[in-house]
């Protein structure tokens, strides 16, 4: 039960929704019972039946709208229940919020009505009252828009630009609620506001957003697909969203009520090389059939070419998943069988070639039950279940996600040298194929090494020497051995000795460190052992020699390397450090950064020529004034130099780490931790200003991943 002692869809007061209900499942008219007592939305418990447990639907949100820098989940219930959830802390999910709640709660403030010049609402005893009350709050789908930009006035009447997103939901009666979101998204706080508009599609099944960009202005609208049939664009009003202009009128896309329900809806910008300009494909699954439309503007208006593709399933559709690389298109049904089609544009609109792609080649006789493609397009995920074997079903079904490559590794290396992305973390799909090759081959590819060289040669940009740091990392993990004991399985060895001091037996410490690291003593070894023990090791010692010594050359070379990779990239980070301290102080003042120990760290390398790096600590040590604003240890208050980028370590032994964005010294028991674990950072405190608030907001220096 939600708070104000209103049922748990906000119909109306807790008394009358029971004696409504007590009203409808004893009512003589069976047509009126029976359509109660067998509605789930009306009756979540459902007394005898089962209980409503799981999801509906899900939908993950762009990256970069929680507080972390990651996804926002957005979850449908069975017991339709809408919420939005979080990862604050790894592996932790947190409940942000009830919409469901928010929006009951709405539309009883507001009378159960659409708009204010709507007739007052009925008394809710009449079934279809009661009905409708229900369903204008009861979420089919839901899905997030892009990332886009508004502005926040401050109270100096200044503008800034604030990150925003929104959240559209279609509910069973058409309505669409578009909720809008500050980001980074905290909480109920962070709505911004929440609309209705009518779509006036009955019986909606599937809606998505859709984006179409043109003379570097931005169209956005919500498609919406229809359990008969009809699909089409409504338009949404972002006046105060940046860069966007709305549709003048809905677009109507396919029309027909011919009783094909619209099962799943991708939209993909293209670019039409005939036409010259940007273009935008909408594919939607529609029984066992895929309804495509293109849309472009031209000097005549907006353009719509429409058509079906049949002949890929003899079963319904089930799932669909788009490439928006490149606007490959997935569809499977349950049989097993997943289609590729791939757009090739004609002089006027497109067509589409498919090919099957045989899972059971490689998985077996499997049952498909959804796909979905990685943001990059390296992988196909297809969850399966066991198909038939010698024409019987399986006894129980075990759910797997398989995953098929759909690029090779010279695609994808292509694709991470000229990508516009410049970030690792945001290209994770790409690096994994790039690990699993080097692993399996425990070398680099010489035309990647030589290509990476080059890009580093002519643009110097900080994104190839991290991938190129990456791919120096993992192959020094591909080339050490392999332990022979799992690293997390404790070691049940008895440290007790029993110790019999006699001449030439070592002393007590000596024999406990060699008992833990598994070593034999010489007195408790036999005579008869100790000759063969001698063999063994020399033959063993002269077989490896030749073998170790060249392995242990080679992985200090590539350590050297690494560490030099790493040296580059916190040189470059340190002078960005140096330039926003030189942008934000005017007079001599202690800015809590070390900016002497890193003018000083920078310069202490005499091999290390930068004119940018020696002009920039000129100028910030002509505005220093010869101040040098140390660190003090918190400990003992002596204080902390700067000889080190990780760490700090005051004369009296204390350590503290540093922070790899800011390289003030941690002197805290709680910190933040780069995601692959490179790096840590510290948390930002309430006297920060705000440029040094927006350095600890960066990603870790070395992988691009967010930091926790």
């Amino acid at each position: 039960m939600s708070k104000g002692g209103r049922s748990r869809h906000e119909v109306g007061s807790k008394k009358e929704v029971a004696e409504c209900k007590d009203k409808f499942a004893n009512s003589k008219d069976p047509m009126l019972s029976q359509a109660f007592m067998l509605d789930r939305v009306f009756n979540p418990e459902g007394k005898s039946l089962p209980s409503l447990r799981g999801f509906k639907y899900s939908s993950w949100s762009p990256l970069g709208c929680d507080a972390n820098g990651r996804c926002l989940l957005a979850a449908l219930t069975m017991d339709n229940r809408l919420t939005i959830h979080a990862n604050l802390n790894r592996l932790q999910w947190v409940q942000l919020v009830d919409l469901t709640e928010l929006y009951g709660e709405r539309l009883y403030e507001n009378g159960y009505k659409f708009c204010k010049g709507e007739a007052p609402s009925r008394d809710l005893g009449d079934f279809s009252e009661f009905q409708r009350r229900h369903s204008m709050q009861t979420p089919i789908r839901m899905e997030w828009s892009g990332i886009c930009t508004t502005q926040q006035v401050k109270h100096n009447n200044e503008c800034r630009d604030v990150g925003s997103v929104l959240l559209a939901v279609v509910f069973e009666n058409g309505n669409i609620a578009i909720w809008q979101f500050q980001l980074p998204f905290v909480g109920k706080e962070s709505i911004t506001s929440c609309s209705t508009i009518d779509s006036g599609i009955s019986s909606p099944s599937v809606l998505s957003w859709w984006e179409y960009e043109h003379n570097n202005r931005k169209m956005s609208g919500i498609i919406v697909g229809s359990a008969f049939g009809p699909v089409k664009i409504l338009p949404v009003n972002l006046k105060a969203v940046k860069g966007y202009f709305t549709l003048r009128q809905p677009v109507i896309l396919w029309q027909e009520m011919d009783q094909l329900p619209v099962h799943s809806i991708k939209s993909v910008p293209l670019y039409h090389p005939y036409q010259k300009c940007s273009c935008s494909l909408v594919v939607a699954a529609r029984g066992c059939y895929v309804f495509w439309c293109l849309l472009l503007i031209s000097k005549a208006g907006l353009n719509v070419h429409n058509s079906h593709v049949t002949g890929l399933h003899s079963l319904p559709i089930i799932s669909m998943a788009a490439d928006k690389q490149n606007g490959t298109v997935y569809t499977c049904s349950v049989d097993g069988k997943v289609r590729q089609l791939i757009p090739i544009f004609t002089d006027v609109a497109l067509k589409f070639e498919h090919q099957l792609i045989k899972l059971s080649e490689v998985l077996g006789s499997v049952r498909t039950h959804g796909i979905a493609v990685s943001p990059c397009g390296a992988y196909l995920a297809v969850i399966t279940t066991e198909g038939m074997t010698n024409g019987l079903h399986p006894i129980s079904k075990t759910y797997q996600v398989q995953f098929v490559t759909l690029k090779t590794f010279e695609e994808v290396a292509a694709q991470l040298l000229e990508s516009s992305v410049q970030n690792l973390f945001r290209q994770v799909d790409l690096t994994d194929l790039v690990r699993w090759k080097i692993l399996k081959d425990k070398h680099i590819p010489r035309f990647l090494q030589e290509a990476l060289d080059k890009k580093i040669e002519s643009f110097g940009s900080t994104y190839f020497w991290r991938f190129k740091l990456f791919l120096l990392r993992i192959l020094y993990q591909s080339l050490q051995k392999t332990p022979s004991e799992a690293l997390w399985r404790p070691a049940h060895e008895d440290t007790k000795v029993l110790i019999v001091h006699s001449p030439g037996t070592g002393s007590v410490e000596e024999l406990l460190q060699d008992k833990r690291a598994g070593k034999r003593h010489p007195s408790e070894t036999s005579k008869g052992e100790e000759g063969d023990n001698l063999a063994e090791d020399s033959l063993a010692h002269a077989s490896d020699v030749g073998g170790r010594e060249p392995m242990e050359e080679k992985l200090l070379e590539i350590q050297a390397q690494i560490e030099a990779v790493e040296m580059h990239l916190t040189r470059e980070h340190m002078k960005r450090v140096l330039g926003e301290v030189y942008l934000h102080t005017w007079i001599t003042e202690n800015t809590s950064i070390p900016t002497r120990g890193v003018c000083d760290f920078l310069m202490s390398d005499e091999s290390y020529d930068d004119r940018t790096a020696r002009v920039l600590i000129g100028h910030i040590l002509k505005k220093m004034n010869k101040q040098t604003f140390p660190e003090h240890c918190s400990l003992c208050k002596e204080i902390l130099p700067f000889t080190d980028r990780k760490q700090a370590v005051c004369s009296n032994g204390h350590i503290w780490l540093r922070c790899f964005l800011t390289y003030q010294s941690c002197q805290s028991l709680v910190y933040r931790r780069c995601l692959l674990r490179d790096s840590i950072a510290r948390h930002p405190t309430p006297e920060d200003p705000e440029w040094i608030k927006r350095l600890l907001q960066g990603p870790c220096t070395f992988c691009d991943s967010p930091v926790f």
